[in-house]
């Protein structure tokens, strides 16, 4: 079966996903009787477009040469399409995602289901914002959208509340949901201050240049925020409590290493309730992971306890989520 794709966004992740779809080629034709035609990419310069279908080795080699696809050859026609005109204008089955957040992208998916498009995405701020009206539009039009990318990267923490906890009424949901604190409050562990190891993540590129919306707890509200929409119901961002770990000092680190403690920061779900802070955990805790490790321990009426624990971030990681989304959205059971 040949499955036409558009992909949204080819910075880190967009390329993981093309490399993904190049190397397993074969690979997904044998198992699932699939062939992935990418029919157009869009970067921040240019969208290219071709339904015949773009060479994907060629196309990672113009943006790691490049920078950008508007500087490619005469090969292919460039665009200069809005995300909204691509889910509106190129053909595809699957509409996929994969841009910085932006709360605004729920429109770009509500068009593409209006297409009657499948939509994947790593995009948080729409599940956040617009769980509701997305949720119900693509159910109205029978198609999907999925999203595993958004919450703990490739560990599928999605998929387990979705498809295989179906006779289990959730009880509560605790987890570390991001890894730039989770690294920045190890490496305070070793003795560095807060400005040295937020300098360090950034250094290696595991904070951004503007770290707030990690370090501010955001991110992981957003995530817990997802969880709690998945699991419960839909809940008002606005009500969800939420502290960062920009105010944890060294004696903080120092007191909960001499008590045998860390501190992480700790996403708490219960239904219609969420909150993030840093708490002190002990170190023999499921919770006390390290580096960019993230956890989650689900608790449940029937299965009690169930910790799963991966990469919380990582381009192969993320394009995993992305290329299992994809084939879940077009696979016949």
């Amino acid at each position: 079966m040949l499955i036409s794709l558009s992909l949204l966004g080819f910075g880190n992740v967009g390329r993981g996903v093309a490399q993904v779809l190049l190397e397993k080629k074969e690979w997904f034709r044998r198992k699932y009787g699939l062939e992935f035609r990418v029919v157009s990419i869009s970067d921040s310069s240019a969208t290219i477009w071709d339904e015949s279908g773009i060479d994907l080795m060629e196309a990672l080699e113009v943006k790691k040469t490049f920078g950008s696809l508007s500087y490619w050859g005469d090969e292919y026609s460039i665009y200069h399409l809005s995300p909204i005109d691509v889910a509106r204008k190129v053909e595809s089955d699957v509409f996929i995602d994969v841009t910085p957040a932006n709360p605004e992208a729920y429109k770009w998916y509500m068009e593409a289901f209006r297409m009657g498009r499948h939509v994947v995405t790593s995009n948080k701020p729409p599940l956040v914002f617009h769980y509701v009206e997305l949720i119900q539009e693509a159910a109205m039009r029978g198609v999907n959208y999925r999203f595993e990318a958004t919450v703990m990267a490739g560990t599928p923490i999605i998929t387990l509340l979705q498809e295989s906890l179906l006779g289990d009424e959730v009880d509560s949901i605790e987890g570390v949901f991001n890894g730039t604190t989770t690294f920045i409050l190890s490496e305070m562990e070793k003795g560095l201050t807060f400005d040295e190891a937020l300098k360090k993540a950034q250094a290696l590129g595991i904070a951004e240049a503007n770290p707030d919306v990690d370090i501010k707890g955001f991110d992981a509200a957003y995530k817990a925020t997802i969880l709690h929409n998945v699991a419960f119901e839909p809940m008002s961002f606005k009500k969800v409590e939420i502290r960062g770990i920009d105010d944890v000092s060294p004696e903080d680190i120092k007191r909960a290493k001499a008590q045998g403690n860390v501190i992480r920061l700790v996403a708490k779900i219960e239904k219609k309730r969420v909150s993030v802070e840093p708490v002190e955990i002990p170190k023999t805790s499921p919770l006390a992971v390290y580096g960019t490790s993230n956890v989650a321990v689900i608790k449940s009426d029937l299965m009690g306890e169930i910790v799963l624990r991966g990469a919380g971030a990582g381009v192969k990681e993320t394009a995993s989520a992305v290329v299992s989304d994809i084939i879940k959205c077009v696979k016949r059971e």
